[in-house]
């Protein structure tokens, strides 16, 4: 069975991961998606196939006969969708040889746009798939899950050598909860790498270092004409925080290495606001002096006003997992050389987010993210083409396997 088949079977299934629960997994549903994958594990022929209570599933391949001593390999990708759009009864979009034109969606009639998105121009002659508009496609991460079991349908199939295989899907991660649960001791590899990367070649083993941040502003209300230098408004002073930090530093102003404050959600009125941030970059010292400019802010706002009106909660999410990566670079080299071998042109550059792989290597097992072809994720524009996945897949399968 192609990449794609299975993609297009495992997007039918509702798996959006909930930011509001505290339930592991946030998301009832991502259970549906977990017993089918195991059940189709275990026709693989993955030993021991299972998911836990928390959502995880795991699965074994072992070793094959005089391959016993090689250090055990997993391959991981995540199950759930973005809670950023809808990931319900998701209708794909197939468009066979591919102009490398506009695209029409056809339940909204919005354009996925080359003006917008030009690498869909690399896409010309391949079939390529997308939401029809009405909600995300998938592609992240239910297109590395369907690589990671295509490799090893190939592999079981044509009986090729290879060590002892670790498979995981996780649910949540795209709420940052993704191996908050993961019984790293059980899976068993020594090394891994999770499938949840975009275009077709891309190796990434730098990311961001992040935190969240909650600013809560405390108002105080009077009729307002009767407010003179009592009033507190809590929405202005909202506003007087987000301009304490810097204008520029912002995901529309910054690329490559570039980190940034990213303001995802606001509320408020006189006399109560809420300001929602997500912060990152790549060095963790510029980090840690981000950080400090938003303690600033509050310590500034604070003193203006004689109280303790702001009042900050920063929390660190996840950091930048190239320190761990860095003593075994053959990771990297083994995806670029499975790379090339699949077709692809490999190249590294940095997340400007993060992945699994950001905790699993804090916790002990260097996981570098690979490819799946995918574009545009987390909204209607998201999409893929078959051909992308086809390759992506034989990328695992030579890694899987060690031929290089």
């Amino acid at each position: 069975m192609r990449a794609c088949e299975r993609f297009l079977n495992y997007v039918k299934v509702h798996t959006t991961s909930d930011p509001a629960s505290s339930a592991a997994p946030s998301s009832a549903i991502q259970f549906d998606l977990a017993h089918k994958l195991v059940e189709e594990m275990t026709a693989l022929g993955l030993e021991n196939a299972h998911v836990d209570e928390y959502g995880v599933v795991y699965g074994w391949l072992p070793a094959t006969k005089g391959c016993e001593d090689k250090p055990a390999l997993g391959f991981i990708a995540h199950m759930d969708t973005s809670p950023d759009y809808s990931g319900e009864n998701v209708k794909p979009q197939i468009i066979e040889n591919y102009d490398g034109g506009d695209v029409v969606l056809a339940g909204t009639g919005d354009v996925l746009s080359v003006n917008n998105f030009p690498t869909l121009k690399t896409l010309r002659g391949m079939t390529l798939i997308t939401s029809d508009g009405t909600t995300l496609l998938g592609a992240d991460d239910k297109a590395g899950i369907a690589e990671i079991l295509t490799a090893v349908e190939a592999i079981v199939s044509e009986n090729k050598p290879h060590g002892k295989l670790c498979i995981a899907f996780t649910p949540d991660e795209e709420i940052g909860m993704g191996v908050a649960h993961f019984d790293i001791e059980k899976f068993g590899a020594k090394f891994a790498y999770t499938v949840d990367g975009g275009q077709e070649g891309e190796i990434a083993f730098e990311t961001f270092n992040a935190a969240s941040a909650k600013v809560e502003i405390t108002g105080m209300s009077v009729h307002p004409g009767s407010s003179k230098d009592t009033m507190i408004n809590a929405a202005l002073v909202a506003m007087e925080y987000n301009a304490l930090l810097p204008a520029g530093d912002t995901p529309r102003l910054t690329e490559g290495y570039e980190g940034f404050f990213h303001l995802h959600d606001m509320k408020g009125d006189v006399s109560f606001a809420e300001l929602d941030y997500i912060v990152r970059d790549h060095s963790r010292q510029t980090f840690e002096v981000r950080k400090e400019t938003m303690r600033h802010a509050a310590k500034v706002i604070n003193e203006r006003y004689g109280k303790e009106v702001v009042k900050l909660t920063l929390v660190d999410t996840y950091y930048n997992m190239a320190e761990k990566i860095a003593p075994h670079m053959e990771l990297i080299e083994n995806a670029k050389l499975a790379a090339k071998k699949a077709g692809m042109e490999p190249f590294v550059e940095p997340v400007r987010g993060g992945t699994d792989g950001c905790r699993l290597s804090e916790m002990g097992m260097p996981t570098p993210n690979i490819c799946t072809g995918g574009f545009a994720y987390h909204g209607k524009f998201e999409h893929i083409a078959m051909e992308s996945m086809d390759r992506c897949a034989k990328m695992v399968e030579y890694l899987m396997t060690g031929e290089l």
